[in-house]
């Protein structure tokens, strides 16, 4: 009979161990889930895409950019230029929270969306003086500083050692990869491609009551604005080349003397 008893006591402590054992793993359980919860991950995959009418080098700094983001997707081209309110539903086709737009104007004007979709901000930026990865052999160098007002891209690589000594000692360096381009900030809107604006970049306003020779000092100029500024100032010259052709022969016909009666052909004819 003691020996039914002591083995009944062995049973239920075996399986109150047993009980706290699973309960404790059901808490251990419960913690980690909270744990990896509160971790939230920053998925951000970025809508890489263009407009019709864009060059060959457009089109390889697309594919350079495309090249450094770890997390892209690009679609096709976008048929018209007036309809950007239908790339935010592209965007959300493709499960991607930011957007880049290639603009291109005239086949020789480039310029960037940057957007953050579906709600914003996006801005609207001029792309100037690019170089892409296959156009220039880089060697380590670029500016020093920026400029105002300006954006100033540039991509590097880090070395820890020197290539041309392998077995040296290490020695932390900056490689130029590319490419290379300048952003103008034209416009800051408060929503997607759309909306009120934040920011507006005076320069544009501002070209028509300055000449030609003072556009640099604005800070952003059309550069259809700038094309004109030129062919206005290349008719000025013009103009002021005929008026001096006319002058000259007005002069000319003022010097000529009448007919004289004693000429040559009127005595002896």
């Amino acid at each position: 009979m003691t020996s039914i008893l002591k083995a009944q006591k062995a049973n239920a402590t075996k399986a109150d161990s047993k009980g706290k054992r699973k309960a404790d793993d059901m808490d251990v359980d419960q913690d980690i889930e909270v744990i990896a919860a509160k971790r939230k991950k920053n998925k951000q995959r970025v809508l890489l895409l263009s407009s019709r009418g864009i060059t060959h080098r457009m089109r390889h700094l697309m594919n350079d950019l495309e090249a450094l983001l770890p997390h892209v997707k690009k679609d096709s081209k976008l048929d018209s230029k007036s309809q950007l309110h239908l790339l935010p539903e592209l965007a959300d086709l493709n499960n991607c929270n930011n957007t880049l737009y290639f603009e291109a104007r005239r086949h020789e004007d480039l310029y960037l969306w940057a957007a953050k979709t579906p709600n914003g901000p996006s801005i609207k930026m001029h792309v100037q003086n690019v170089h892409t990865m296959d156009e220039l052999k880089m060697t380590g160098n670029c500016l020093k500083g920026s400029r105002d007002s300006k954006i100033w891209f540039r991509n590097f690589q880090i070395i820890e050692k020197d290539p041309l000594q392998p077995n040296g000692p290490p020695q932390t360096t900056l490689v130029e990869i590319g490419p290379r381009f300048v952003l103008t900030p034209i416009r800051i809107f408060e929503g997607a491609f759309s909306g009120a604006t934040v920011f507006s970049n005076p320069g544009k306003v501002m070209y028509l009551l300055v000449r030609i020779s003072d556009l640099s000092l604005l800070e952003f100029v059309s550069p259809s604005a700038v094309r004109s500024a030129l062919r206005r100032e290349k008719g000025h010259k013009y103009g002021q080349r005929k008026d001096a052709e006319e002058e000259g022969q007005r002069r000319k016909a003022m010097r000529m003397r009448g007919d004289d009666e004693l000429a040559v052909h009127k005595v002896f004819a």
